[in-house]
C-alpha cells in the first residue's frame, strides 16, 4: 500500500496519494512513527500490509482534541491502539514517581507528548467519536495489563485494561499471528464480539458456557478484598503462559462479566521470524520529524541486530515470560546477515555492529527439545534455583553467527551488549564461546546482571546463588589474563527488591567494598505490571511459595538501601550512617579498612581541638583522618580542617586507586 519502499501514510494527503479512500486499519500509537523492526508499531503494520491490508499511522495524537483521532476518518475494519514500545507510565516516571525530563520515543526527545495510561486514554478518545468501530489494543502496555493487576503509580489494584479502555479485543504478546487472524476474521464480516477463538487474544463476555479446558481465576472483587487471592491468581497465570500446555483463563467481574484470556499464540518458526524481519522497513523515523532533530531512540538500535526472542531465564522482576514467553524463537543466520548488509550500507555506519542478541543474547535454542511439542514445565524453571537436569547448553550456533558477522566486508567489530546469562554460560563445558566473547566481542567492559549478592534476596529475584556469579567473575578474569586483555565487568545491581532488608543491603555494600567497586548507577526496584516481583511488592507474598516476604515500601528506607550501594559518594553519607545505626552495624563506622564510612563527629571534634595526630600516638588513625576526607560530605562541621590538611596529590592517588580497583 505504500509508495515504492516508502513509509506508511501518517496524513490524509499521503493516504490519498496511494489511491486509497478508506484504510482497513488505523494504528494509534504513543510513539513517534519509526519504521524499524525494533518497534512494535512497525512490525504489526508491516505484517498487516504483507497480508494485503492497508494501514495508516496516527502517532502521538493530541488526546485533548477529539479531532486528532479523525486524521483518516473511520477505518474499514478497525482501530489498533498501543502505548508504543514502553508502558506509558514507565516512559513517564522514575521509580520515585518523579516525571522524566525527556522521551526518547518522541521527536527531539520532548516530554509530555503522550498521556498517562495511554492505551486507555486513546481508546476512550476513539470511542467518543466511533461508537461501534472495532478497537483492538496491543503492545507492551495492553499485554501486561490484560488481567487485573497492581498499578504502582496510583497504588491501586486495577481491572483488566480491556474494561477500562472500552476496547473489544486485546492482542497480547508479540502479536504477529493473532493480528492477522483478527484482520481475516473482521474481513470475513465476523462481528468483533464473536471473535472469541483466536490464540493470543483477550475478550469480554457474559457467557462462558461454550468454553473448554479453562480455569476460573479468583473474582476481581475478591482479590481486591484479599491480596493473597491475587498472589494465587498470578501464579496460575504464570503457569499458563505456554501455547502448548496453557489453559484458557477466566476472570470474573461484577454484573456477570468475564474477561477471558485465550492461550498464547504459538511461537514463530524460524521461517516466520525471517519473514517478519524481511519486510520493507525504512529502518528510520518518518522524515517529518527531521526538523525537530529526529527520534532519539533510533540511535540505540540503528546498528544492532535482533537474533532471538523469548527467554527461559525466569527472573521474577522481568515481564518477558508474560509478553514473549519462555520458548526461544530465532532468526536464521541468512536473515541476520542480510540485515547486517543493510546496516553496513547506512551512511552513518562506522564499522561497528553494536549488538547481536535479544532479551538474552546467548539463548539461541530452546532449553530442552520437549518444549517445542509439550511446552515449558509448569512446576519448575529452567535455570532457577539450579539448572534443570534436562537443560541443553550449546553456544555453537551463536558463536558461528558472530564469526560470520565479523567477517563481513566493512565490519570492524561485532559487540554483544544485550544481556549475557552468565549462569547458562557457566554450564557450558566448552569454553570456546566464552573465550571468543572475551577476545572479540566486548568493548572494554561486559555488562552482566547479578542484581544482588545475598542468596536470600537472589531467591526472591529468581536469580542463581552468588557463588555462581563469583565463579563467572573468576573465569572471566582468567580468560582476560590469558588473552592479555584488561576488560572489566559492570554488574547491574538492584536495591529494595522484595526480600531485601537493611541487613541484606549492608551485605551488598560490604561486598562492593571488598571488590573495590562503586557503581555509577543503581536500579531501585521498579514495580511494573505483571511481574512476580511486583506481586510480591503489592501482596507481601511470594506467589511461588505463598509465604510472606519482606517488602521495603517506605521511601526513606528505599533511599537508604540505594545509598548503601553507593556508600562512597559523599552525598550519601547521612543516609548510609542512618542505615548502619538502624541496623546495629556501627562497627562499619570507623577508620578500619573494613569500615564503610568514617565518624564525622570525631573528625570535627579533632579539628576544633587542634588535633594533629600526635597526642594519641596512633599514626594510622591520623593518616586515616587525613586520607579519608574525600568521603566526608560538604555538610561536615569545620570544613577548614579538611582544607588545611588537604594534600591534592594524595587525594588524586586515592581516586586513581579506586579506579584501578
Amino acid at each position: 500500500m505504500s509508495r515504492e519502499n516508502g513509509f506508511l501514510p501518517i496524513t490524509r494527503e499521503e493516504m490519498e496519494e496511494l489511491g486509497v479512500s478508506q484504510l482497513d486499519f488505523v494504528y494509534v500509537t504513543g510513539d513517534a512513527y519509526v519504521d524499524h523492526p525494533s518497534f512494535g508499531t512497525a512490525i504489526i503494520s508491516r505484517v498487516l500490509q504483507a497480508h494485503g491490508y492497508t494501514v495508516g499511522i496516527i502517532a502521538q495524537p493530541d488526546w485533548k482534541d477529539d479531532s486528532s483521532i479523525d486524521v483518516f476518518g473511520e477505518p474499514r475494519l478497525g482501530f489498533l491502539v498501543s502505548s508504543g514500545n514502553m508502558d506509558s507510565m514507565v516512559n513517564h516516571y522514575y521509580v520515585s514517581k518523579r516525571h522524566r525530563e525527556s522521551d526518547a520515543y518522541t521527536p527531539g526527545g520532548e516530554a509530555y507528548k503522550r498521556p498517562d495510561h495511554a492505551v486507555v486514554v486513546y481508546s476512550n478518545l476513539i470511542r467518543r467519536t466511533y461508537k461501534k468501530t472495532p478497537v483492538i489494543i496491543g503492545g507492551i502496555e495492553a499485554s501486561l495489563r490484560r488481567m487485573a493487576h497492581y498499578d504502582y503509580w496510583s497504588d491501586s489494584f486495577k481491572r483488566s485494561i480491556l474494561l477500562d479502555s472500552q476496547a473489544d479485543l486485546i492482542s497480547y504478546g508479540m502479536g504477529e499471528k493473532s493480528i492477522v487472524e483478527i484482520a481475516d476474521a473482521l474481513n470475513s464480516q465476523i462481528a468483533v464480539q464473536d471473535i472469541t477463538f483466536i490464540p493470543g487474544t483477550v475478550y469480554k463476555t457474559k457467557d462462558i458456557s461454550g468454553l473448554y479446558n479453562y480455569e476460573i481465576l479468583p473474582a476481581y472483587d475478591d482479590m481486591l478484598a484479599d491480596k493473597s487471592l491475587y498472589a494465587k491468581s498470578f501464579k496460575t497465570q504464570y503457569n499458563n503462559t505456554d501455547p502448548f500446555n496453557g489453559k484458557v483463563l477466566v476472570e470474573p467481574y461484577p454484573n456477570g462479566t468475564y474477561v477471558v484470556q485465550n492461550v498464547p499464540q504459538e511461537p514463530l518458526t524460524m521461517q516466520e521470524m525471517d519473514d517478519v524481519y524481511a519486510l520493507p522497513y525504512m529502518r528510520t523515523y518518518h522524515p517529518s520529524y527531521e526538523a525537530a532533530g529526529g527520534v532519539p531512540a533510533i540511535a540505540e538500535i540503528k546498528f544492532s541486530l535482533i537474533s532471538n526472542r523469548g527467554c527461559f531465564g525466569g527472573c521474577n522482576f522481568c515481564a518477558l515470560t508474560f509478553h514473549q514467553g519462555r520458548t526461544i524463537q530465532v532468526r536464521s543466520h541468512e536473515s541476520i546477515v542480510d540485515e547486517a548488509k543493510l546496516v553496513i550500507q547506512d551512511k552513518d555506519f562506522k564499522g561497528y555492529i553494536h549488538d547481536v542478541g535479544g532479551p538474552t543474547a546467548n539463548f539461541r535454542m530452546p532449553s530442552c527439545q520437549k518444549q517445542m511439542t509439550k511446552g515449558v514445565c509448569k512446576n519448575r524453571q529452567c535455570l532457577f534455583p539450579t539448572p534443570c537436569k534436562n537443560l541443553q547448553v550449546d553456544h555453537s550456533d551463536y558463536l558461528q553467527l558472530l564469526r560470520t558477522l565479523r567477517e563481513l566486508p566493512g565490519v570492524k567489530k561485532v559487540f554483544v551488549r544485550s544481556g549475557i546469562r552468565f549462569d547458562y554460560l557457566m554450564e557450558d563445558k566448552d569454553d570456546t564461546f566464552f573465550k571468543e566473547l572475551v577476545e572479540h566481542h566486548i568493548s572494554g567492559q561486559l555488562k552482566v546482571a547479578p542484581e544482588h549478592i545475598s542468596d536470600t534476596v537472589l531467591s526472591h529475584l529468581g536469580k542463581p546463588r552468588n557463588a555462581v556469579y563469583e565463579g563467572f567473575c573468576a573465569k572471566y578474569k582468567r580468560l582476560n589474563q590469558k588473552l592479555g586483555k584488561n576488560q572489566f565487568l559492570v554488574p547491574y545491581l538492584m536495591s529494595s527488591h522484595p526480600g531485601s532488608t537493611l541487613k541484606e543491603a549492608i551485605e551488598l555494600a560490604e561486598y562492593l567494598r571488598d571488590i573495590g567497586y562503586m557503581p555509577e548507577q543503581v536500579q531501585d526496584f521498579y514495580p511494573t505490571p505483571s511481574t512476580m516481583s511486583t506481586v510480591m511488592y503489592y501482596t507481601g507474598i511470594n506467589p511461588d511459595t505463598m509465604k510472606p516476604v519482606y517488602v521495603c515500601r517506605n521511601p526513606h528506607e528505599k533511599a537508604m538501601q540505594r545509598a548503601l550501594i553507593q556508600y562512597r559518594n559523599p552525598k550519601n553519607y547521612d543516609l548510609v550512617r542512618e542505615a548502619l545505626v538502624a541496623a546495629g552495624r556501627e562497627d562499619l563506622i570507623g577508620f578500619d579498612k573494613k569500615c564503610l564510612i568514617k565518624p564525622r563527629k570525631l573528625a570535627s571534634q579533632n579539628a576544633s581541638e587542634g588535633y594533629k595526630g600526635k597526642k594519641t600516638g596512633d599514626k594510622a588513625v591520623s593518616k586515616s583522618v587525613k586520607g579519608g576526607k574525600q568521603t566526608t560530605n560538604k555538610g561536615a562541621k569545620n570544613t577548614a580542617f579538611y582544607k588545611s590538611t588537604e594534600k591534592p596529590k594524595k587525594k588524586k592517588t586515592i581516586r586513581n586507586t579506586h579506579k584501578k580497583k
